[in-house]
């Protein structure tokens, strides 16, 4: 038995209708005479169901802004962490800087939560500090 939809079950014996793939045809063969010779579409309202379906994906909810705004975060406290290390190792820690200013300049999207938004910018100015301190540091002589 086979559930082809919402029909419901078919038999496994019971003749199937064919259509074309992708339901499109061409009457006469494929030899047209002008613009008379159009067809029309059968139905609009599967081209109505994708775009529907294409505008939501693009819509992002709350709670999905709200992990990558966390992990964006989070991945900037990590790169000053590996800073800190390079420091205390007693290197410049070129790479860990560079590491940390690519992670800065990705793009941080608005979120509705005042107290993660305030937390964000405080790591973005700690990020930023850093980097404009080893700027000092590069133009000393």
């Amino acid at each position: 038995m086979k559930v082809t939809g919402p029909a419901g079950p078919v038999p496994g014996n019971a003749p199937r209708a064919t259509r074309p793939a992708g339901g499109f045809s061409v009457a006469g063969g494929g030899t047209t005479s002008g613009p008379a010779a159009t067809t029309t579409a059968a139905s609009v309202s599967g081209v109505a169901g994708l775009s529907s379906l294409v505008a939501l994906q693009g819509v992002d909810d709350i709670a999905e802004r709200r992990r990558r705004a966390i992990r964006r975060g989070g991945g900037l406290l990590d790169r000053l962490d590996e800073l800190k290390l390079a420091m205390l190792d007693g290197e410049a820690g070129e790479a860990a800087l560079d590491r940390l200013a690519r992670t800065l300049r990705e793009v941080r999207e608005d979120n509705q939560d005042e107290g993660l938004t305030d937390l964000l910018n405080q790591i973005d100015l700690r990020a930023a500090v850093e980097l404009a301190k080893a700027e000092v540091r590069r133009s000393a002589p």
